[in-house]
């Protein structure tokens, strides 16, 4: 396949791997580097045994490039990657990519944290976003990027000068997450009790299920994510708990890299339910700092919505590994 002109296009093949649903795109680079979008589809994660079972699914939902001729590809994961074998997380799969190149005939692959690949995206998209708290974004300072999903994906945008970025990964959803009164302590009892675990992960609390066991907590209703976030309105007593623990865990981060440049929020939870982080309770916990509150009311807020922000990350990152 070529442009006009005759100049060959390069064929790029991404993943954007969820708990839930996992979207793949097909796509094209030019010689100067440039990257299109030629094709994409989702497919339910959870309807699949393993992840080479769902790539074995792409040609019958209408992929369109024969996983073969990609020239490289890059598979954005859920968890923690050391290595070309990797375990997910929140999901009960394996991957090992030297097995999966001499199944499927892939010659270049790598394997990502999703959320590095989300701070890919956010370089590449993030003029779409929009405004939660005011102010410039720096990218002469640290930026994070912080989104509830299926669990809290982290990742930092660190300067290097001459306008390069590294993008680096983070696990900081697995750490503990900070209690303050006693109806927030009740609840990190019940999510206890929920989860079975012996203490409440940001993971847990600000999350899909975490949304969702919040509103079972306060209402007394089982419903799923996607339910409760069709329920929410800025009165919901739901609403003003998820997005004062989202601001919560936003500052944590902030402060623990002084990203002063600013905070990308991306993720489903927020990108399908903004209310959540323009609830005035989410800006009032995120500058709540006995002693960096300025540096806090300084930093600005991003949300990025748009859905494929980690698909494009990944592509960005396939294209630096072509011969």
């Amino acid at each position: 396949m070529s442009r006009p002109g005759g100049s060959p296009l390069r064929h790029i093949l991404a993943a954007d791997v969820g708990g839930t649903s996992s979207r793949f795109g097909h796509f094209t680079a030019s010689p100067e580097g440039g990257l299109e979008l030629a094709a994409q589809v989702s497919l339910s994660t959870v309807e699949a045994a393993s992840f080479p079972e769902l790539l074995e699914r792409l040609p019958g939902a209408g992929f369109d490039l024969p996983l073969g001729l990609a020239e490289a590809a890059v598979f954005a994961v859920p968890g923690a990657v050391v290595g070309r074998r990797v375990s997910f997380a929140n999901i009960g799969w394996s991957l090992d990519l030297d097995q999966l190149e001499a199944a499927l005939g892939l010659s270049v692959t790598a394997c990502v944290n999703d959320f590095l690949a989300q701070a890919h995206g956010c370089l590449l998209l993030g003029d779409t976003a929009e405004t939660v708290l005011p102010g410039d974004m720096n990218p002469d300072l640290i930026r994070a990027v912080i989104g509830a999903g299926t669990g809290l994906g982290h990742a930092a945008l660190v300067p290097l000068g001459g306008g390069r970025v590294a993008a680096l990964a983070s696990e900081a959803g697995q750490a503990a997450f900070p209690f303050r009164d006693d109806q927030e302590a009740a609840f990190g009892r019940f999510l206890c009790r929920t989860t079975g675990e012996g203490y409440a992960r940001a993971d847990s609390v600000v999350s899909g299920s975490g949304l969702a066991c919040l509103h079972r907590f306060l209402t007394g209703e089982d419903r799923s994510p996607a339910a409760v976030g069709a329920l929410l309105t800025p009165e919901h007593p739901t609403t003003a708990l998820y997005a004062r623990f989202y601001g919560r865990a936003a500052r944590q981060y902030v402060l623990a890299l002084v990203a002063a440049g600013g905070v990308y929020v991306s993720g489903g939870v927020a990108a399908k339910n903004p209310v959540l982080v323009m609830h005035p309770e989410f800006g009032r916990e995120f500058r709540d700092s006995p002693t960096y509150g300025e540096l806090l009311r300084k930093t600005p807020v991003r949300l990025v919505r748009h859905e494929l922000v980690g698909l494009y990350g990944a592509a960005r990152l396939a294209l630096d590994l072509l011969p």
